[in-house]
């Protein structure tokens, strides 16, 4: 589990930078809330994750990990993706669906969370 986290969270390193040099050449920021977030949520976040579950390996057998996984890289392209579109005008339908893809990634978050709180003491098998 701690390998896939932070070989996801260089991915989103890679597409928030390559974003953040996007809006500074064409010198439009009004993505910038995107950019911080798959940055912020995508890469900074899943970093630690990863390496949460590599100091600690009994954290990433659980299924509250594999439920983190899944929420959270579900629910994060889904949020930026929606973002991205409902500022550009697209549709408003784009505001709940980003929404519903933070939900899934805030419930991914708990998961993390509650997965540390209950497991960390824990021995591994």
């Amino acid at each position: 589990m701690a390998k896939s986290l932070l070989k996801i969270s260089v991915v989103y390193f890679m597409i928030g930078i390559a974003f953040g040099l996007y809006m500074s050449v064409t010198h439009v920021f009004n993505m910038t809330s995107v950019h911080v977030h798959i940055t912020l949520l995508g890469w900074m976040s899943l970093a630690l994750v990863g390496v949460f579950y590599h100091l600690y390996p009994n954290l990433g057998k659980t299924g509250l990990a594999k439920a983190h996984f899944w929420l959270h890289n579900i629910g994060l392209p889904v949020m930026m993706i929606a973002i991205a579109l409902a500022i550009l005008g697209v549709s408003p339908v784009f505001f709940p669906i980003a929404t519903a893809g933070g939900a899934a990634t805030l419930i991914g978050i708990f998961c993390f969370g509650f997965n540390v709180l209950l497991n960390l003491n824990k021995r591994s098998a």
